[in-house]
């Protein structure tokens, strides 16, 4: 999500306090457990592939329903 709000690997690793080698070694390792290409090198950046959007979009969506639920958590013992 940070990469394609960002555009480059660089950016995306400042942004999660993580160096960039670090973010490319676990979006190779992410790929080769999905099967997917998820990056596509532009120009000095990148763009996520359709696989790689579909992804996101998912990742998001489970960041989403944790928040809720520890929300529900802290409402119900709160």
């Amino acid at each position: 999500m940070a990469l394609h709000r960002t555009g480059t690997v660089s950016a995306a690793a400042e942004e999660l306090h993580y160096g960039q080698p670090t973010v490319s070694h676990h979006l190779r390792r992410l790929e080769a457990e999905t099967g997917s290409v998820l990056l596509q090198r532009v120009g000095r950046g990148v763009r996520l592939t359709p696989d790689g959007e579909r992804l996101a979009l998912r990742g998001e969506e489970i960041l989403a329903l944790l928040g809720r639920a520890e929300a529900e958590l802290t409402a119900s013992t709160g």
